[in-house]
């Protein structure tokens, strides 16, 4: 059976590769996303990876998945990324269809895909309901429930980073205040910890400040963690969750962000149904969102 060919599209980068009928990535390419107004300049730089994985193929593929940062439609197969202000209803699988033509092309929002990667391929391998989550420089995810990518009504569902934790709290880019996202994102975790007095950079910075022991930088892990957690326990009761994966730049802190993360969910989490929901690392890093994009093409995975 032919490879399937899969498009990664964010706003740092587009990314295309190859994922075999055992949902392994044999090749992957990408283009820095163009800083440009023109929408046709953002496209040409997602047509040249599309063409070079063509060429590594050097056959028909058996269909493409495409991954996107959202918002997305799926109705009408458009989407809009936020990072990308070029594409705004940007009808990126007709665009695809025309480059790839005479195979299925299937879309899907970047969380969902990095759940399905993560459910095909990585740590939720064997789980029938998972919510997959990415904590960097914002915060989003994707539900795999009964199997299945849940995708809603547009294909938004599972944007977890708009769940409020705390309605008092500080605002969002979303226009509301509290969000878990503006709490415990990577760079909110960095704005916190700078106005407590802290004098590093950036959350990377921050994570290795907290690993040496530094108060203020644990400090700020620890309030990630707790509102991290809580939108896991109304998420996980909401949708009767078995685990939870946690992928992004954040989650590679390691223990400073897992070990508050576990401890506080023991805290929120205490309907039986939920008492032993699960929270473990993302398995397949940035690779995640490519073999989930490819999973969008088996039906339920």
């Amino acid at each position: 059976m032919a490879d399937t060919l899969v498009l990664d599209i964010g706003g740092t980068k587009i990314a295309a590769g190859l994922v075999d009928p055992d949902g392994r990535l044999t090749f992957q390419t990408r283009e820095p996303t163009p800083h440009s107004p023109d929408p046709d300049v953002v496209w040409a730089a997602a047509q040249r990876t599309i063409a070079a994985a063509l060429a590594e193929a050097g056959a028909a593929v058996a269909g493409v998945g495409i991954s996107s940062a959202g918002p997305i439609h799926l109705p009408d197969g458009t989407i809009s990324p936020i990072n990308i202000p070029a594409w705004r209803g940007f009808p990126v699988r007709d665009r695809v269809s025309d480059a790839v033509p005479g195979v299925p092309v299937r879309l899907g929002g970047d969380g969902v895909c990095m759940a399905l990667g993560e459910h095909w391929r990585g740590a939720g391998r064997g789980v029938g309901f998972m919510l997959g989550m990415v904590v960097s420089t914002g915060i989003g995810g994707g539900l795999v429930l009964g199997g299945a990518p849940y995708n809603g009504r547009t294909g938004n569902a599972g944007h977890v980073g708009h769940v409020i934790v705390d309605p008092q709290g500080p605002p969002c880019s979303c226009g509301a205040r509290g969000c878990v996202e503006a709490i415990a994102s990577g760079p909110h975790l960095a704005a916190w910890a700078q106005e407590q007095g802290w004098a590093g950079a950036d959350a990377k910075e921050l994570a290795e400040a907290a690993a040496a022991g530094d108060d203020i930088a644990r400090r700020a892990f620890q309030r990630g963690a707790s509102a991290i957690a809580a939108m896991i326990a109304s998420v996980g009761a909401t949708c009767d969750l078995d685990l939870v994966v946690v992928g992004g730049g954040v989650a590679k802190a390691g223990p400073v962000l897992f070990d508050p993360l576990t401890a506080a969910l023991r805290t929120y989490a205490r309907l039986d149904f939920i008492a032993d929901l699960r929270v473990v690392p993302a398995a397949l890093g940035g690779d995640a969102g490519l073999v989930g994009a490819a999973a969008l093409l088996r039906g339920a995975s």
